[in-house]
């Protein structure tokens, strides 16, 4: 099997009320010596195209349409021609940021991509945002899961989780339901595995998440994620998402 995983860490700023913040995102970059698929093309499309080499991108496929995981994706597809895809509950995300296009493929859940030998099944797993999904290739042992989970545990906006409910069922429901070998490879920060993570889940469900985030102080310093600062804000009862 020669199908490999890259990682491309992207990096940028962002200004809270005049202070500046760092932050990093993570673009996987899956395939083999000819043609690859890049995951959530984030800011740079320089540094992941210099990563992806002569090979030819395939496809972009977006885990979620938040601004600073979906800003190099029109960029990195234009080199090659290659299609971008996207959940179609988060059109509405995406035109923040590239409000005069569309996405070309709008995924479904158990849709297929191909590359290098290996399939990429899409897992419908909403909660940060709408149309999020994780991508769950069996053949290498890894699940492409964006903000849905992380090392730390669900995702969050800003400190915030949009959709608990939905986001734990989707945890629990989908990705829980993988092999415990299974390698975590998230939007921010580093991987782990569903073993790892899957005996919190109790935990989560009787509420452990919210009652530390409201005990937690406030926040300084670096963030790990854009969108407070970008002043975006996800309703799960709005209509438009």
């Amino acid at each position: 099997m020669t199908a490999r995983i890259e990682r491309v860490v992207t990096e940028g700023v962002v200004d809270v009320d005049g202070v500046e913040h760092k932050v990093e995102n993570n673009t996987w970059i899956l395939g083999d010596d000819e043609d690859v698929i890049v995951i959530d093309a984030a800011r740079d499309a320089e540094k992941i195209l210099e990563k992806v080499g002569e090979r030819e991108v395939l496809a972009i496929i977006c885990t979620h349409g938040l601004p600073d995981h979906v800003g190099a994706a029109i960029e990195v597809a234009a080199r090659d021609e290659a299609v971008v895809a996207l959940h179609p509950k988060d059109r509405p995300l995406w035109r923040l940021t590239w409000p005069d296009t569309w996405p070309d493929i709008d995924m479904e859940d158990e849709g297929l991509f191909e590359v290098g030998g290996v399939q990429l099944e899409v897992m419908s797993t909403p909660g940060v945002s709408h149309g999020g999904v994780s991508l769950y290739c069996e053949a290498l042992d890894v699940v492409f899961t964006g903000k849905t989970l992380q090392a730390d545990g669900p995702g969050r906006i800003g400190g915030e989780y949009p959709a608990l409910a939905d986001q734990l069922t989707a945890i629990g429901g989908r990705l829980f339901t993988l092999p415990h070998r299974t390698r975590v490879l998230p939007a921010h920060g580093e991987e782990t595995t569903i073993g790892d993570l899957e005996p919190q889940f109790d935990a989560w469900l009787s509420g452990s998440l919210t009652r530390d985030a409201a005990e937690a102080p406030e926040e300084e310093g670096p963030l790990t994620d854009g969108t407070r600062a970008a002043g975006i804000r996800l309703n799960p009862r709005n209509d438009l998402l």
